[in-house]
């Protein structure tokens, strides 16, 4: 046997005492954003050092002013050198009445359709999808007695919070961090028994306007006609940010906006996310982005704008008819590629005051942008990853986007220069953040047997 197939023997053999670690992880109650679970979110970081420490890392807690962090080393000189990165704080498990078993009781269940799912709070987000990770290492230690590869892991407890002190932590932590590429184990597989690895995540721009014209709300029958409303105004800026074929209108708004490859748009296309498919179970038929667009490019690979919010003068039950004093909107951009957060903040606002008329005045609040993050479509990790997965599953990996923003993955960038390479097992069915959170019993085992061969694809 060779020593990739010795590791997922280990793995396979080793199944229930994977599971005893897991369940015991999943009871300790590691809230972040409860004050009152703070001891519980020390006690999770304490368990990972101590099961890290025993395959032999370096593994210590760095404190933070919040939750401390995970730390945990084990370089192979001379490399390849990996940094995963998973968090095992979790969400509140409101509403407590939803549950069927308590959530912090992990157990083995079955579903009508015969499958086994483990419940727990963080069974799939992302306590389960971490120890995939750990028993991998585990299992290459035990059937070779060393890992494949150097390995870093930065296992955090603010995920759910805001990761407000991962920042400072990855700056401070900088010449410990050094590494080959980045692992991200908190997303999802493209369906069941299909493998995804997520290679772009969007940036994000956020803005809010507020347009005040007269110095108070104005009665409409002796006002109207004459003054300015605020309403208008802003409706007519909101309307202006889109033309009939879906286009953002913002001058220089596309530049930087890259194509993907013909290869990777001719594999979407045989996905079948279509309109009817994506739409259809939330009660829509037509897509409302870019014309010339697939439904699955409109919410991956293209920017967007949306109204996330619009208001002003009377919003209580009944009639009060008034012209506001003032209307406000907030505005998000979701970017791609090289899209420059700082370039497109200036393009809107002149956008906008444009749009303002002379006796009305316009206030901005603007928020942190984030750019994209591409991982290069011929980046060699990526293809290595792939065959991994590919031979694990025996389905090629599905490479796709994501329409959110996963905040880390643009600090490993920034900061530590790093790639990602974004594999989850999660399935869209675990419930994560509700009430009866699941991660499938074959999604652990073998997302424990694909991160053991993506650390021998690594290697080399």
């Amino acid at each position: 046997m060779s020593d990739l197939d010795r590791a997922l023997a280990a793995a396979d053999d080793s199944l229930d005492k994977s599971l005893e670690r897991l369940f015991a992880l999943l009871r300790i109650p590691s809230i972040s954003t409860d004050p009152a679970y703070r001891n519980g979110c020390r006690e999770a970081a304490d368990w990972l050092r101590r099961d890290l420490a025993t395959l032999g890392f370096s593994a210590e807690l760095r404190e933070t002013p919040g939750h401390p962090i995970v730390l945990a080393r084990q370089p192979k000189a001379g490399g390849p050198n990996v940094l995963f990165y998973g968090h095992y704080d979790v969400q509140p498990v409101d509403p407590l009445e939803k549950w069927e078993t308590p959530p912090f009781e992990p157990r083995l269940a079955t579903t009508k359709a015969g499958k086994q799912i483990i419940v727990a709070r963080g069974a799939s987000d992302d306590k389960g999808q971490v120890m995939t990770f750990v028993e991998a290492c585990r299992a290459w230690k035990s059937a070779t007695g060393s890992l494949p590869c150097g390995v870093t892991m930065v296992v955090e407890g603010e995920e759910e919070s805001g990761s407000v002190n991962l920042p400072g932590f990855l700056e401070e932590a900088r010449a410990e961090l050094s590494a080959d590429v980045a692992l991200v184990c908190d997303t999802t597989m493209w369906a069941e028994g299909a493998p995804a690895i997520t290679s772009s995540l969007r940036g994000l721009l956020y803005e809010e306007i507020t347009v005040r014209a007269a110095d108070r709300d104005l009665h409409s029958g002796m006002y109207g006609g004459a003054a300015r409303n605020p309403l208008h105004v802003v409706a007519r800026i909101v309307a202006d940010l889109h033309d009939d074929q879906g286009r953002v209108t913002l001058p220089g708004f596309y530049d930087g906006v890259p194509d993907i490859p013909e290869e990777v748009r001719e594999q979407w296309r045989g996905l079948g996310l279509d309109a009817e498919t994506f739409l259809g179970p939330i009660g829509l038929a037509v897509p409302a982005g870019e014309t010339d667009r697939m439904v699955i490019e409109q919410i991956q690979s293209r920017p967007t704008c949306d109204v996330n919010g619009l208001w002003g003068g009377y919003t209580g039950a009944g009639a009060k008819t008034v012209i506001p004093a003032e209307a406000q909107a907030k505005i998000s951009f979701r970017l791609v590629g090289d899209q420059d957060p700082a370039a497109i903040r200036q393009a809107f606002r002149a956008f906008v005051r444009e749009r303002v008329p002379a006796d009305c005045k316009v206030e901005f609040t603007g928020h942190k942008g984030s750019r994209a993050i591409q991982l290069p479509f011929d980046s060699p990790a990526l293809a290595k990853a792939r065959d991994a997965l590919q031979a694990e599953w025996g389905a090629a990996p599905v490479t796709i986007g994501s329409g959110g923003s996963i905040p880390v993955v643009g600090d490993f960038k920034r900061t530590l220069g790093l790639d990602a390479l974004l594999v989850g097992f999660a399935l869209d069915d675990d419930r994560i953040h509700s009430p009866n959170e699941k991660y499938d019993l074959e999604s652990f085992r073998k997302g424990t047997r694909s991160w053991i061969r993506i650390l021998a694809a690594l290697a080399g």
